[in-house]
C-alpha cells in the first residue's frame, strides 16, 4: 500500500516513540516514505496505553504507526548496533527522541551517524533544546503544557489551572519536527549537505504560546501584559441557545454590523460599533451575545449566521466526527485492512494536485518486518538479534 505522495523515494529510519517523534514520521509515512520504525524487544510504550484489538495495537499507536515498517534491534548490544549502522547508510532522515546523553550513550549522536551517512538529515526531538539548563530533562506533554503557560491561560478561563484536553504539546512539536526536517530536506536537495536539526517541546510551545500572548511584552519597556485578552475572557465559551450551543465569532466589523441590522438587540450601540472599540470590552461584548444567543435555537441561529457569512458551527465530540457530513464528503477517512480487521483512519488533511497522500497502510505488529527489512541488508534476524527476539 505504499503511497505515491511527494515523499516517494525517501528512506527515513525512525527511533522515536510515544507521540512527537511518531507523529512526524506518520505523516511522512503517509507522504510516501519509507518508514523504518525501529523499537527495542519490549516495543514502543504507546502500543499498552490504549484499547485496541489485540494486546501491542493500541489506538493511539496504530494511528501515529500507520504505514510504517516495524523491526526490531536490541541496541544494547553490538549486533543490533550494528544493523541499525546499516540501516543509516541507505538512510535520507535519522530520527530519534530520546534524551541527548542516552543517544550518545548508544553511539548514535550526529557526529557517529553522520560519519556514516553525511547526507543525512539528523532530527532530535527532545523536550528541551540540549543548550540549555534543563537539556537533559525527561518531559512528556503534560509538563510542558505547565511549563510553556497553558494551565495559566486555562486558568483565566476556568478559575484553576487546567491542562487542555488533548496531547498539544505532543502534537505541535511533532508537526514543527515535520517541518524541520522538510526543509534540512530542501536544503540537502539545492546543496547536498546533510545536517543535524533539534526540535525541543518547550520551545516549540513557547513559541506557540507567544503568538498571541507575547502580546504588549514584546515591547520594550513593555506596554502590557503577556496575554491577549479575547481569548482569556471568562464569557468566550460557546454560547447556550434555547436548545443547545452553537459556536459563533460575529468579529470583524463586516460580521459586526450585519449581525446588528439582523438582530437589532436593544443593548446595540456606537460602543461596541468597531473591532478596536469591541476589543477593549471583549468580555462585556460576549456576555451580551450570550443574553442574545439564549433567545433562538441552534438550528435558527446557524441558519442566520450562514446567510450572514458569520463563522459559526454546532458542537462536535471526537466521536461525531466520524459521522461529519463535510469530512465524508471529502473522502477524509479510509479505511485500511489490517490482520486484526478493518481501521477506519483519519486521513490524510492536506491535498495535492500531483501527488497526493494516503493512509500508508496498517500499523506493523512489534517487529514484522525484522526479517524483510534485515534482508535487504544482506542480513538474517540472527545477525542482528543474536539472543532470538523478533
Amino acid at each position: 500500500m505504499a503511497s505515491p505522495g511527494p515523499l516517494a523515494g525517501v528512506r527515513v529510519v525512525d527511533l522515536t516513540a510515544m507521540v512527537m517523534g511518531p507523529y512526524c514520521t506518520q505523516i511522512m509515512a503517509d507522504m510516501g516514505a519509507d518508514v523504518i520504525k525501529v523499537e527495542p524487544p519490549q516495543g514502543d510504550d504507546t502500543r499498552y496505553i490504549s484499547v485496541g484489538p489485540v494486546r501491542g495495537m493500541g489506538g493511539v499507536f496504530v494511528n501515529v504507526n500507520r504505514g510504517k515498517r516495524g523491526i526490531v534491534l536490541d541496541l544494547q548490544s553490538e549486533p543490533g548496533k550494528s544493523a541499525l549502522r546499516a540501516l543509516i547508510e541507505e538512510a535520507d532522515v535519522f530520527i530519534h527522541s530520546m534524551r541527548a546523553k542516552a543517544v550518545a550513550r548508544l553511539g548514535f549522536g550526529y557526529d557517529e551517524v553522520a560519519a556514516i551517512n553525511p547526507a543525512v538529515v539528523y532530527t532530535n526531538c527532545y523536550g528541551y533544546s540540549r543548550r540549555g539548563p534543563n537539556g537533559d530533562l525527561p518531559a512528556y506533554d503534560d509538563t510542558i503544557q505547565a511549563a510553556c503557560g497553558l494551565p495559566y491561560v486555562q486558568e483565566q478561563l476556568t478559575g484553576e489551572p487546567q491542562y487542555v484536553g488533548t496531547i498539544l504539546a505532543d502534537k505541535v512539536a511533532g508537526l514543527t519536527a515535520l517541518y524541520a526536517t522538510m526543509m534540512a530536506l530542501f536544503h540537502r536537495e539545492r546543496t547536498g549537505e546533510g545536517q543535524e536539526v533539534e526540535v525541543g517541546m518547550f520551545e516549540t510551545m513557547a513559541s506557540f504560546m507567544l503568538v498571541e500572548h507575547a502580546n504588549g511584552a514584546m515591547f520594550d519597556p513593555p506596554l502590557g501584559p503577556a496575554v491577549y485578552p479575547r481569548t482569556v475572557a471568562p464569557n468566550r465559551r460557546p454560547y447556550r441557545t434555547s436548545d443547545g450551543y452553537v459556536a459563533a465569532l460575529i468579529y470583524n466589523d463586516k460580521h459586526w454590523a450585519a449581525f446588528m441590522d439582523a438582530v437589532r438587540p436593544p443593548w446595540a450601540s456606537d460602543l461596541y460599533a468597531t473591532l478596536e472599540r469591541r476589543a477593549r470590552r471583549i468580555d462585556a461584548v460576549y456576555a451580551l451575545l450570550a443574553e442574545t444567543l439564549a433567545q433562538r435555537t441552534t438550528r435558527e441561529w446557524l441558519d442566520l449566521f450562514r446567510e450572514l457569512e458569520i463563522p459559526a458551527a454546532s458542537l462536535s465530540s471526537p466521536a461525531t466526527l466520524f459521522d461529519d457530513d463535510h469530512l465524508n464528503a471529502v473522502g477524509f477517512f479510509e479505511t485500511v485492512d489490517t490482520p486484526h480487521g478493518p481501521v477506519r483512519f483519519p486521513g490524510v488533511p492536506t491535498w495535492f494536485s500531483r501527488t497526493p497522500g494516503r493512509v500508508a497502510g496498517p500499523a506493523p505488529e512489534l517487529g514484522a518486518d525484522t526479517a524483510g527489512v534485515l534482508d535487504e541488508l544482506g542480513l538474517t534476524p540472527a545477525d542482528a538479534n543474536p539472543a532470538g527476539s523478533a
